[in-house]
């Protein structure tokens, strides 16, 4: 038994360290389904492009920061794309999504030139490794202090609050003279920006790209927003807590992960899990809310 538990605690930091690549990921979803109250299925498209774009550009010679960056100005210019689809062509948003994500698809073979491509350690400059889990940890904690502090900042400026009103409440925003198609925009492009910074990420840590590792995506971002949003639910007025909530709901999940995995369940069962996770997280909260109805008219009845 002690063994068992020295070997599970042994892979529990690379669970963290990936639960934080995939935070980072999950924050984009959390402004659009959160923040603009919106579905943008882009995610599982945007992901793989910037992972392939920092791929192809770091074994091109170019400095791995540059890369980073650069993976995040493409991933914010797929979000422009949806945006685009959404607001000029009048396409729902879930739909605008899933069509940027199909394109994605197509560009992202045409970066790769294939379906995979390696970024080892040992042969280009990265700065997060699996081989190098204790140094990878520190980025990434170091990276999630910085992007919640930006955030917390940023929709704390006009701009900002314009675009979480334009969530709120859009008819109201436009009675404020609120521009909301550039202010979904805005929220659109800088979602797929935090998607493509992870899947940069992502590559550097795993040691390559590849056009599949997108799959999906858009279940572990909701799980991770829905488990961290219980996880803080007494603490739900704070924003910055709101997004730290965010990365920590992906640590567990992945730590839930990495615990089914190691003691010997079906792998084919986990996407299943992950959809059945989110739905449960979802469904909770409304059914919650219809029993205390039910429970209240009973009441005002054998009054």
């Amino acid at each position: 038994m002690a063994v068992f538990l020295t070997s599970l605690l042994g892979t529990l930091p690379g669970a963290v360290a990936q639960g934080l690549i995939w935070g980072i990921m999950a924050i984009g979803v959390y402004i659009t389904f959160r923040i603009l109250d919106l579905a943008d299925l882009t995610v599982d498209g945007s992901i793989c492009t910037g992972a392939a774009v920092c791929t192809i550009l770091v074994r091109s010679g170019m400095n791995i920061w540059p890369a980073i960056l650069i993976s995040f100005l493409v991933g914010m210019a797929a979000g422009c794309v949806t945006g685009f689809f959404h607001i000029s062509l009048g396409i729902p948003a879930i739909l605008a999504g899933i069509l940027t994500q199909l394109m994605l698809y197509s560009v992202n073979l045409k970066i790769l030139a294939g379906a995979n491509l390696a970024l080892s350690s040992r042969t280009y400059q990265v700065v997060i490794t699996s081989s190098r889990i204790p140094q990878a940890l520190l980025v990434l904690a170091v990276t999630m202090a910085i992007i919640v502090a930006v955030l917390y900042f940023f929709f704390g400026t006009e701009l900002g609050s314009a675009i979480r009103a334009t969530g709120s409440n859009p008819e109201m925003s436009r009675a404020q003279s609120i521009n909301t198609n550039i202010t979904k925009l805005l929220g659109f492009a800088l979602s797929n920006a935090f998607v493509a910074l992870s899947g940069a990420m992502l590559a550097q840590y795993q040691g390559s790209a590849d056009i599949n590792m997108g799959r999906g995506a858009i279940v572990i971002g909701l799980a991770s927003v829905i488990i961290g949003e219980a996880i803080f639910r007494k603490f739900s007025r704070n924003f910055a807590l709101k997004l730290l909530s965010v990365f920590v709901g992906a640590i567990i999940y992945y730590m839930v992960l990495q615990i089914v995995i190691f003691i010997g369940a079906d792998t084919d069962l986990l996407k299943m899990m992950s959809a059945f996770v989110v739905a449960v997280f979802l469904g909770v909260p409304y059914l919650k809310k219809q029993h205390f109805t039910k429970a209240k008219i009973g009441v005002n009845k054998n009054a």
